[in-house]
């Protein structure tokens, strides 16, 4: 088995082929891994039916040994533990079942220049909901989109686009149910939850952000969940991505009344930086930032507390305005 350095460790199991490396197989002992963009001078651009798939197969190739330096004989070499993968940008296919029953992997970072998503790749990666993606050119491509029809479940994507700008979405969940009926003579089909149609906002694969927003009414029209509604309200607004002005104010609109539950959640995620942020969009009132202060010392943020308080007196002083005749 031959040995290179790299970002993290790895067994891997490959083939050279002319345009790349493919691997065939790969297990690491870290929670947080990093793909290598290549080994022996060769981009890496494929990865093999159940690559990363903890138990697969053994398949025959060669042999190769990635170090970070970092391994002890305590070090458990099982994809199982994976909660962050970062892929390479060098990555142009990913075949089936690739990363089945990586059960918890949570966080996914990849640039958008897949071209071939096998089918389950995501197969039984029950809490895998968090995306980043990098865009590599103009033209988007199908990434999102597929990660969208694969997974139900509430996602949270981070956009890095070509020119520096960020966005951020929440793509709410949904269920799928099929009932037999009494009968047995066919299945009942219903959708629970009011995420479908964010899943279903692509335009021959790619993201309509005008599309996406113009949901919002609707959405919260519907039983959808409270802090769901917060972090995409939130997210609209603090990372402004072809934000119109309409659904801005809709947004903002939303989030003055909620601004109590959303120091809460902010809080909960100890994301204390971007509470100016907050107050300075949505301007609370008294009460709200009395309950808003109530939130802060229930849950012994200090230094969350003390914005809210300089913030409180700063917009409604406390104090007894005197005057003198003279």
């Amino acid at each position: 088995m031959e040995q290179v350095s790299g970002l993290s460790n790895w067994k891997f199991v490959i083939r050279r082929e002319t345009d790349g490396i493919l691997i065939l197989h790969a297990t690491t002992c870290d929670k947080t891994a990093t793909l290598p963009d290549e080994l022996f001078g060769l981009p890496v651009t494929r990865l093999a039916h159940h690559a990363l798939s903890p138990n697969a197969k053994e398949v025959s190739g060669e042999e190769v040994f990635v170090t970070c330096g970092q391994v002890t004989e305590e070090s458990v070499w099982d994809n199982r533990q994976i909660h962050t993968l970062n892929l390479p940008k060098t990555i142009t296919h990913i075949e089936d079942y690739a990363f089945l029953n990586c059960v918890n992997l949570r966080e996914l970072r990849l640039y958008d220049g897949v071209k071939d998503w096998g089918s389950c790749v995501f197969m039984n990666c029950r809490t895998l909901d968090t995306f980043h993606l990098t865009r590599i050119s103009r033209q988007q491509g199908g990434s999102l989109e597929f990660f969208n029809s694969e997974l139900s479940c509430d996602l949270d994507v981070t956009i890095q686009e070509m020119d520096g700008q960020v966005g951020r979405l929440v793509f709410p969940a949904y269920r799928e149910d099929y009932e037999e009926s009494i009968s047995g003579h066919f299945f009942k089909y219903e959708i629970h939850g009011a995420g479908y149609p964010y899943h279903h906002v692509f335009r021959q694969r790619q993201l309509s952000i005008k599309d996406y927003d113009a949901l919002w009414e609707h959405y919260i029209s519907t039983e959808c969940e409270k802090e769901t509604a917060i972090r995409l309200a939130w997210y609209r607004l603090r990372w402004p991505l072809e934000l119109s002005k309409d659904a801005e104010k809709q947004y903002l609109n939303y989030l003055r009344e909620q601004t109590a539950e959303a120091v809460r959640w902010l809080l909960t995620q100890r994301d204390q930086s971007n509470l100016r942020f907050l107050l300075q969009r949505t301007e609370p009132d008294r009460e709200t930032l009395s309950a808003a202060c109530a939130v802060a010392r229930e849950n012994q943020a200090a230094e969350a507390l003390a914005i809210l308080l300089e913030e409180q007196h700063r917009r409604f002083p406390v104090g007894v305005n005197k005057s003198f005749d003279l």
